[in-house]
Order: C-alpha cells, then structure tokens, then sequence
C-alpha cells in the first residue's frame, strides 16, 4: 500500500529562468531551511523509518563486512618519516603504514556532537610541522590545523580562512618548508569565490595573492610548487596553468588554449597531459619561463597520443610515470624525461587505480618523490596500497585489500546505443550465477570524471553477497574513453548519457541477465537516476538517487550550482540551454498520474553541491504525482553533506538504509519483517 504521506502545500510561484511561458514550481518553499521546511522534513524522515521498519538492520552487518572508505589516502613522507591517517589520529613511522608516534588526534577539534573528520593531510618538506585539514559538520568546508611534529603542540599560527573543501590538496607547502600555498572561499562558502593565500609560518595571513585569473571565476584554482616556481591551475574538469610565479612576481601563463593541460612542475617545465589535438590523450613539456604558451606549436612532445586513454602523469625520482585506461582498464607505463619508454608498474590485476575522480584532483602531489605508491582495486577486491619502486620488475603490498567478493565472476560487455556507440559496462554476479537474477545499476556520466572498474562503492558489494547482480556502466559523459566521450554526452549531447543507460538496461533484460532492475547513483549520478526515473519508469524496480540534483533550472539561482551546471549541462545566459535543460530536470519532469517505481531519496542536510532542497521537491512532487502503490521515501541525514567528509558510521547507517530498499523491492529481501505504515505510531507524532 502507498504510505500516509504529509499534506505538501503548494504555491503559485513560477521559475522565470527559462523566459516565456514561465515554468510552475510550486514546491519553491522547500528550499527554505524554516521551522516549516525542517518540520516537513522530519515527517518525511519518520515516514521512512516506519516504513523500512527492521529492513536496514536486517543488511546491516552483511554491509558492514563488505563496505570499506574511499580508497586510502597515501601516506606522505618528509623529513624521512611517513605521515598517514590512522583512525582519528595521524601518525608519523618510518615505514608507510607502520606503528609510530601519534602527532595529532582530530578527536580534540570537536566543537559540536558530530564527529570531527580529517579532510586532508600535509607535512612540511622537513617534517617539522604538520598542516591538517578539519571539518566539523559533513559539509567538506575545513580549516587548517597546525601541529609542531616533536611536541604534538597545536600552533597558535594557522591561517583563520575557510578552505571550501579538501580538493585541492590543503598546505602547499614551499620547498624550504617556511610556509605553503593554499586556496580558500574569499566570501560567504555559498557565493563559491576563491582565492590563493600564501602563508608564511608565525604570520597573519590575510589578503589572497594578486593572481591574474579570469575575472569572475567560480572554478577551481589548484596551487602547485616547486623548485622556485609556483604555478596555478585553473579549472576542476579541465584545468590549465593558468599564471606562474617565478619566485619574485606573478604573470599569466597558459590562457588562449581551450583543452586540459593538467601535469606537474619538473625542474623548469611543465610536464602535462593534454587532449589538445589528441582526444585520448599526449604528453607534452612547456617551458615555465617560456615567452609564447599560448602557442602549442613551441611545447615539446613527449609522447604522443596512443590507443590508450592518458589520464594522469607523476613524476618519481628522474621517470614519469603515466597512468591510462584501456577499454577503462588501468595501466601504467613509464617514461624517462625525453618520453623513452622505460617499463610498466605490473599491477596485480585488471582493475582500477584511485585518482581524484576529476582532472584538477590529480595536480596535488602526494606520496614519495622517489617513490609511486598508488591504490588499486578490481571489482572484486578492495583497495589496497601498492609500491613500485623505479626499476623493480614487481610491485609492494603496503596495505592489502580489506575485503571482497572472491568467488564473485566479473563480465565485461558492450551495449549499443540509440545512435550507434558501443557503451562498455561490467557485470559482478555471485558465483555460479547464469540465470537471470535482481541487477542493480550504477553509474555516473558526467564532467570528465572517470567511474572506473573498482571496488564497489557505497557498500554495493553487498548486493552481490545477497544473491544480486551489480552492473558498473561507463556512459558517455564520464572520462573514461577520453575526450570524445565526455563531449558525446555533454551540452547539446547531454542525453546521449541517459540512453546509454536506457541501452546497457535493455540489454540486461533482453539477454536474461536481470529479472527485476534498479538504478542508484549518487551526485551526477543522482541526477541520472532521477532522470531515469522520469523519462523510462517502466524500466526499473527501484530508484534510488543519492545526493541529486533534481532542479536544474532552479539550481541556477546558486552560484555554485550555476558553476557546475555551466561545465557539463548548458549556460544560464542562453535560453535555448535552459529550454534543453528543462527536458532532463527531473523534477520538472514529473508528471501526474504516472505509475512510478519505489523510490528511495538521500540527501545531506549541509551538503554544498547539491543541497537538500533538490531532494525535498522532487520528493514533494513525485509524492503528489504518484499513481501507483509503490512508495516514495526520502531520507535527509543530519550534519552530512556530499559524502566527502562522512564518518564512517554515519556511511554505514546511510548504505544500509538505502541497500535494504533496493534489494526489498527488487526482492533479494523479503519483507516479513517490514513494518506496515501506521503500525508504530503516526510519522508526524515522531516528527515532533
């Protein structure tokens, strides 16, 4: 039976946005964060409590054994120690994850009932002092700590600014370790302006640097040091070094060329991948006191584009090291300084290498100058922590992989889509699984941002441990086959994503892979599970979209959104791109008197990219719109945001509410132990 959902007033207000007609949006209230809006949210988050009843208990501990993090954070090394996380604590040994002296227990930093989390960590080049980033409310937006290594004494000399999250690498620090770079929010964290400050140990850092970037940015801007250079990139999904320091004054660098150039300072060059002219990928070196950047005719090529995909260079000892997808499997290959292949790191596996899931995240050097240590993962294994030292013939376990799904089988396929394109996806079935079975999909499509045949994130290997199949589909949008591929499924292509994801699930029915199929996606993908949703009910058995975006149009009216949205979707200032975007936006999409699936939303309540709200009208409106029995609950967690900065008990309780939905509708889970709506006491009682 459909639950008792709460009466959701409706109001005449109209998005303007999009010109003439103007279009309803009768749920504008929802965005507000009033006693109204919270006492309807907390009608909303009862209503799912009563009526998922024992079901997230009953996966709980099967999630628990089978979810592990993010991939590990590596271990830094200075002063000829090792710094790592471990815990609430960082630790400084002389092997990469050994035992050591506690430096820093974040623990002290709580200011409020939320645990505190460690959102990077940064050790000066003589290991004398240690830079960490804390965030207190799951938002991301953290500040910098710094703690003298020898006495674990917090310093009285931290910069006050607000860093808006943990991207771009917190502490830059220079190399004779008397202070570092680091880019904060220059206003209010929701007007998304930024800066780069240059903090000096035992000053008071006020003013941001006078960097020449392009007036009016919201994007990205990355410090990176080195030797007596200091370079800024500009651009999160495709960042270039936008303006350079020489060490005496700033001078724009690269800022006429429309491509990624995103690579390291190595001695007085820019060494960098680059898709201009090559889609998939090449090397190039830029000289850093070079009178002409702008002109790619005076770059030196170092290696040139490849039937490989090249996502990532980093520079160990005198080699570069060039991190690829083929067919989105990772490799790695090694070159010397004049692009002379040298070797390959022999990974263990055909899987996945964990870089920051967009172009901008990989400027950030971490690790060992002397030595590549990386997290890899396959489908059916989790992350472990590898070493490879130049020269070796084989690799290092530092951290073995934490769990798995050993006996689980991994297919690799391609469907096709609506136009043509062969969409690649991987399929992980229990063993000895060949009949058609409940088939969860996954996925994410979008911003240069590869999803990678890894672990499963989110506690998804339990799906498979239940008895489920799990599908990781690679759309268009997404970076995994270069740059083609992000552009055929982007701006006036948008939609080439979602019928690559209509095409892998037809495909999943029609060749007797799936009996009943589900889509969940998180972020982007959350916005792709909502369109799903909207634009092929029919299809699925359970929605779950996870920190979504839901209202474009609406999402325009904030400056971060406008940023994002302005990457991938289309502009603001054209109203042919808001007309297109009206045809993907989810909650504009709704239509009365549909049957629609069970679906289940998640949100975070201090989330900065995708706040609540999105979750909250489209809720409202699928809730008001539903014409079948099939429920529409929502869940907003308390002190969470984005998922980038969540305790790990808080992830747990968040994967196993939203695992038992999916697999009880797609009945790997039966409902016995369900609870009937009204059975416990009304929603709006526990509400109060």
């Amino acid at each position: 039976m459909t639950p008792p959902y709460p009466v959701t007033r409706k109001t005449e207000d109209v998005e303007t946005t999009a010109g003439d007609p103007p279009v309803p949006d009768p749920y504008r209230w929802l965005e507000g964060e009033d006693e109204e809006v919270l006492r309807w949210q907390r009608w909303q988050n009862a209503l799912t409590t009563e009526v998922l009843g024992d079901l997230p208990a009953r996966v709980r501990d099967l999630v628990d054994g089978l979810m592990v993090d993010r991939a590990p954070s590596l271990p830094r090394f200075a002063g000829g120690r090792w710094f790592h996380a471990k815990g609430s604590t960082v630790v400084r040994s002389d092997e990469p994850f050994g035992d050591g002296a506690t430096v820093v227990d974040i623990g002290q930093f709580a200011d409020r009932e939320t645990e505190p989390f460690l959102s990077w960590l940064s050790p000066s080049p003589d290991g004398a002092v240690l830079a960490i980033g804390v965030c207190t409310d799951g938002s991301e937006q953290n500040t910098i700590r710094l703690i003298d290594t020898a006495t674990g004494v917090v310093r009285d000399d931290a910069p006050s600014q607000v860093l808006f999250d943990g991207w771009t690498g917190g502490a830059i620090w220079l190399p004779d370790s008397t202070g570092f770079w680091f880019t904060a929010v220059t206003g209010s964290v929701f007007e998304v302006t930024k800066g780069v400050f240059l903090h000096r140990l035992g000053a008071v850092t006020t003013d941001p640097e006078p960097i020449p970037l392009p007036a009016g940015t919201m994007d990205y801007v990355i410090p990176q040091a080195g030797g007596r250079w200091t370079v800024i990139a500009h651009g999160l999904a495709t960042p270039v070094p936008y303006a350079v320091h020489d060490g005496r004054s700033w001078r724009p660098f690269i800022t006429d060329v429309s491509a990624t150039i995103a690579g390291h300072i190595v001695g007085d060059r820019y060494v960098a991948v680059t898709d201009l002219d090559a889609p998939r990928g090449r090397l190039v070196a830029i000289d850093l006191d070079s009178d002409t950047p702008n002109d790619p005719s005076t770059w030196t090529e170092l290696v040139p584009e490849s039937d490989a995909v090249l996502r990532t260079v980093t520079p160990v000892a005198d080699l570069l090291y060039l991190s690829q997808f083929v067919d989105t499997y990772a490799q790695i290959s090694i070159v010397d300084s004049a692009g002379r292949r040298v070797g390959e790191v022999p990974l263990p596996a055909r899987g996945a290498i964990s870089e920051g899931p967009f172009p901008g995240m990989s400027l950030v050097r971490r690790g060992h100058d002397e030595q590549m240590l990386l997290s890899f993962s396959t489908p059916t294994r989790s992350w472990s922590v590898l070493r490879h030292i130049p020269g070796a013939d084989s690799v290092e376990v530092l951290r073995p992989p934490e769990t798995g799904l050993p006996d689980a089988t991994v297919t690799d396929l391609w469907a096709t889509s609506a136009d043509g394109t062969r969409i690649p996806y991987h399929v992980i079935s229990p063993p000895g699984a060949d009949e058609a079975l409940p088939t969860l999909i996954y996925a994410y499509g979008g911003f240069n941002a590869p999803f990678l045949p890894q672990y499963p994130p989110k506690g998804m290997a339990a799906f498979v441990a239940a008895g489920g199949r799990l599908v990781l589909a690679h759309l268009r949008g997404g970076g995994e086959l270069g740059r083609d591929w992000w552009h055929g499924g982007r701006m006036q292509t948008k939609q080439n994503c979602y019928a690559d994801l209509y095409a892998v699930a037809q495909e999943l029915l029609d060749q007797g892979r799936a009996s009943r199929l589900g889509i969940a996606g998180a972020s982007n993908g959350g916005l792709l599970a909502s369109v799903a949703l909207t634009q092929r009910p029919e299809l699925w058995s359970a929605v779950i979209p996870l920190v979504p975006l839901c209202d474009i149009v609406g999402a325009l009216r904030e400056p971060y959104g406008r940023m994002v949205i302005d990457i991938d979707y289309g502009h603001a200032d054209d109203p042919a791109d808001v007309r297109r975007m009206l045809g993907f936006s989810p909650y504009h999409l709704v239509r009365d008197g549909v049957t629609y699936p069970p679906v289940f939303i998640e949100a975070g309540d201090t989330d900065p990219r995708c706040p609540p709200w999105h979750a909250r009208k489209l809720t409202a409106r699928l809730q008001a719109a539903q014409a079948g029995p099939s429920p529409v609950l929502m869940r907003i967690w308390e002190n969470v945001g984005h998922g980038w900065a969540t305790p790990r008990d808080t992830a747990l309780s968040e994967a196993a509410e939203w695992l038992s939905f999916a697999m009880h509708h797609l009945q790997l889970l039966p409902s016995r132990s369900a609870v009937a709506p009204g059975s416990g006491g009304s929603p709006a009682d526990l509400a109060r």
